[in-house]
């Protein structure tokens, strides 16, 4: 029984998150406390927001490249129509750029279906337009604090029940992507499409449709998290988020989410983001240098991507076996 709680992706992430953390506490006790880890998922929070993004896509055999530009265009825009328009309303501007995140996001899933450009290609592409148009909108200015709103910062920082709505968000949209992926056509069509499109094709399942709208989730994703950010951190420039989109599929790969498709879980996604998050928390701590922290962050991604290689060739399956001499 033992060794096959073992063998469990998601119960080995949680044994090396609280070995970590108590690792840490061992210098630094105070990383302990409640409060503090509460902050640490706080941090996480619109990293796990995007990670449960992109595991969507990749389970379907994609990849989103353009996350974090699609965040940093959304955001921009999020961050123009307050300091423009400061009487609209919150709820309308984040409307507006989820709709915005998720219209970016088809447009990768377009070229994907209906051009049938290898996804990589299109979203490093689309990376480098969404970041140039941000600079065209903007002229390359920054947007501060002082032409944003108070209630447009406000959001990401109000507490409910002794948490900050950041953090809410993150546990709504995980229980929103768990029913969507456990519970719907389309989240097993994800899953389907990963493991054996060729396969999906037979059960009625339409592959291009199906990565489509794999991108429009992403998409959307990334838009709520680009008001986050710029809300958050009360500052919106062309830049924002530059190369975050390595933490994000690092966060999916550590997680256990197959690059090759079709596997994959929620708790996968969100452990693998805890677990860089502990990490980019305790690193600057324990007074680790920015440089080697990229190191460090880079040698768990290739150990993460081994042991993935390693799991699925044990659980391959053998569709034809050479006859049996009579």
């Amino acid at each position: 029984m033992m060794a096959k709680l073992l063998k469990n992706r998601e119960i080995l992430l949680v044994l090396a998150i609280i070995v970590l953390v108590f690792a840490i506490a061992l210098r630094f006790p105070g990383f302990i406390e409640p409060a503090n880890l509460a902050r640490v998922y706080n941090d996480t929070s619109i990293l796990i927001i995007l990670a449960l993004g992109q595991m969507a896509v990749i389970l379907t055999r994609c990849i989103d490249l353009s996350m974090a530009a699609n965040l940093a265009l959304s955001g921009m825009v999020a961050a123009m129509i307050n300091a423009a328009f400061p009487g609209v309303p919150i709820p309308m501007v984040i409307l507006t750029v989820v709709a915005l995140g998720a219209a970016l996001g088809s447009i990768n899933g377009l070229l994907v279906w209906k051009l049938d450009i290898p996804p990589i290609v299109v979203t490093l592409g689309t990376l480098t337009i969404f970041r140039g148009t941000i600079f065209l909108l903007s002229n390359g200015a920054w947007i501060n604090a002082h032409q944003m709103s108070d209630a447009f910062k406000a959001l990401p920082r109000a507490s409910f029940a002794g948490f900050p709505i950041l953090s809410w968000l993150s546990v709504a949209a995980i229980a929103a992507i768990y029913v969507l992926m456990t519970r719907t056509p389309i989240g097993r069509a994800f899953f389907a499409v990963g493991g054996n499109p060729h396969a999906a094709v037979y059960t009625g399942i339409d592959v291009g449709r199906t990565r489509f709208l794999a991108y429009c989730l992403s998409g959307a994703l990334a838009g709520l998290a680009g008001y986050l950010w710029v809300s958050r951190y009360a500052v919106a420039y062309v830049d924002i988020a530059a190369g975050f989109e390595l933490d994000i599929i690092a966060a999916c790969v550590i997680g256990g989410i197959s690059i090759a498709g079709g596997i994959g879980s929620v708790a996968g996604a969100v452990l693998g983001s805890l677990f860089l998050g502990v990490i980019k928390n305790a690193l600057p701590v324990i007074n680790i240098s920015p440089f080697a922290q990229l190191a460090i962050s880079g040698t768990v991604i290739i150990i993460a991507v081994a042991v993935n290689a390693r799991t699925e060739k044990r659980k391959g399956r053998v569709i034809l076996k050479k006859a049996e001499a009579v």
